[in-house]
């Protein structure tokens, strides 16, 4: 009998684990025999240590294999989804699962919450009154019919070891693991049933992995791991040097997100970038159309026809949210009742952003976790962030901190204002798309 404290062992004292020891200590992380010091410990010891090809893909497999795998046979077009791994203002989900399902896709998205400094999916769409994002297989089937596209998160029987492990993760500073990223990710997309996978790997000061490098071999494990489990796969390489968008935090990215849909042309050219980018990618993917360069103008032109924002009104519709949050979105998301600008300390051009400590700023407001089970204020967050190469005068704002009272306000102002440099001499940011690892 393989004991979890035995698996911990080896892999602290670097060992590389045997499948059979893998598909134990998963088993037993599902059925509740290993506990949480336990999956802490083990974590740890893989981010110390770390895992290799095969250890990562026993671990994915079991981590799938943990609960039941969906199927969606019956359905009339490919099935196709995004995945993250995290950033500061990303909202990109939000709008890319509409815009797939414009393009004839069907979009299944078993998101995530926030992990570390960077927002998740899940918590931006419950900024949306009364939308639920629970959903077993045949609510999310429902959904599907209706809009072509759903979001939501893991339920208690899809990929459950994840859940727990993803849960420890989060607070427990073992976050960064590049085996434990390629597991959690690719087992929930291997149980939602989705047949392509386009990955958006964030690389720079906001990201997970800040190193070009390190996200580049992750973005490579990403696809050798799906392609050794069936599923067809294309990392994209994104910039988060810089806030993505002009916002950060669940309510206010969700209205930026639904102003992309309403009206592209206004939308912030690096987010509409990224999210064009990975539509294309996902579109020439699943083969609906010749390659990325006609993915993307499919899309855009998705985008400026409304039928967007349509698939997105019907989804929120038919996860429970307000009928007209897509036209009025300022009736429906929570507003903070404090609102202060964060003014430069002398004039200049913005020429580095410490954007993990703007991701920390969102959390020290309540808009993020810092244990596993904290209430999030969905109305506290970041706007009107100022992006690399903007000439900033003496006094004015490097961006709006939203905050639930005046003293929240003042408390985090100074650690904005900390988190931007100033230099004197033009400067250009990196392009919001670095490069495409493909199989």
């Amino acid at each position: 009998m393989i004991h979890p404290e035995d698996v911990i062992a080896a892999k602290r004292d670097r060992r590389a684990l045997s499948t059979e020891a893998i598909t134990a200590f998963v088993a037993g992380v599902g059925d509740g025999r290993v506990v949480d010091a336990q999956i802490a410990a083990f974590a740890m010891a893989v981010v110390l240590n770390g895992m290799n090809a095969r250890e990562t893909a026993d671990l994915t497999r079991a981590m799938a294999d943990s609960g039941r795998r969906l199927r969606w046979d019956d359905l009339a077009g490919p099935v196709v989804d995004k995945h993250s791994t995290g950033g500061v203002g990303d909202k990109v989900s939000l709008i890319l699962a509409a815009l797939l399902a414009a393009c004839g896709a069907f979009v299944p998205m078993v998101s995530g919450r926030g992990l570390g400094h960077t927002g998740g999916t899940l918590d931006k769409l419950e900024a949306i009154p009364g939308l639920s994002v629970e959903a077993d297989g045949a609510v999310m089937r429902r959904i599907l019919a209706e809009a072509g596209c759903a979001i939501v998160g893991a339920g208690p029987d899809l990929a459950p070891a994840d859940r727990r492990i993803y849960a420890v993760r989060d607070v427990t500073a073992t976050f960064g693991s590049e085996a434990l990223i390629v597991a959690s990710i690719l087992s929930k997309k291997l149980a939602a049933g989705v047949g392509h996978l386009v990955m958006d790997v964030k690389v720079g000061s906001g990201a997970l992995l800040p190193d070009e490098d390190a996200a580049q071999d992750l973005a490579q494990a990403l696809v050798t791991t799906a392609a050794e489990a069936g599923l067809a796969c294309q990392a994209v390489l994104t910039d988060m040097d810089q806030v993505l968008g002009r916002t950060a935090g669940n309510a206010l990215e969700t209205a930026e997100a639904i102003a992309a849909l309403r009206d592209p042309a206004q939308t912030e050219p690096r987010l509409l970038a990224v999210t064009l980018a990975l539509a294309g990618a996902a579109l020439a993917l699943a083969g609906l159309v010749d390659d990325a360069a006609a993915g993307e103008r499919q899309a855009m032109s998705a985008l400026h026809d409304g039928r967007a924002a349509e698939r997105f009104a019907r989804m929120v519709r038919a996860q429970g949210g307000p009928a007209g949050l897509v036209d009025r979105p300022e009736r429906h998301l929570a507003a903070a009742p404090t609102i202060v600008p964060v003014p430069a300390p002398e004039g200049g051009v913005v020429a580095a952003i410490d954007v993990r400590a703007l991701g920390e700023a969102v959390i020290d407001l309540g808009g993020g976790r810092r244990r596993p089970g904290d209430a999030i204020d969905p109305s506290v967050g970041l706007a009107a962030v100022a992006e690399i190469g903007q000439r900033i005068s003496q006094g004015e704002p490097l961006a709006f901190v939203h905050a639930s009272g005046d003293a929240e306000a003042r408390r985090i102002v100074p650690h904005v204002r900390r988190a931007f440099r100033l230099g004197g001499e033009a400067v250009t940011g990196a392009g919001p798309v670095r490069r495409v690892v493909t199989g």
